[in-house]
């Protein structure tokens, strides 16, 4: 597996057009580009995760993998994200104080109903030309 060590990388449900839109918009604000992107359907997903020891039919969220140091998931990656972003995202951030089960009885919720809401794709998304160098897939 050959992951930029200087890099984090966010693994996030591909067919989701929820995730694909926070997607979007955290290569937007990735004004320092910190962050590379895989999907977890993607080879290189799975390769991660099972280097991490993550069952992605347990867990098929959102995950901050940061070679070398940690990962996150959940509530705990989506808030360590926007502390690389600066102005009001990063004010968020203050939500770590609250306790990682409340946080996660919240996104749970939302990630349980996200397809319902906001539908899913067919399959992953092909990034543009332009965003293909921030996708490890």
């Amino acid at each position: 597996m050959d992951i930029p060590k200087n890099k984090k990388i966010i693994l996030f449900d591909g067919i989701c057009n929820l995730c694909n839109d926070v997607v979007l918009k955290v290569i937007k604000y990735d004004k320092k580009n910190i962050f590379l992107f895989s999907s977890l359907q993607s080879k290189i997903g799975k390769e991660i995760t099972d280097h991490l020891g993550i069952d992605i039919s347990k867990i098929d969220s959102i995950i901050l993998y940061e070679p070398g140091v940690s990962y996150d998931i959940k509530s705990t990656a989506a808030l360590k994200i926007l502390q690389d972003f600066s102005g009001i995202w990063n004010l968020f951030s203050i939500l770590l104080l609250l306790p990682e089960g409340f946080r996660n009885l919240i996104y749970d919720y939302i990630a349980k109903n996200r397809y319902k809401w906001f539908g899913k794709k067919e399959k992953c998304m092909i990034p543009t030309p332009e965003l293909k160098e921030k996708f490890l897939d």
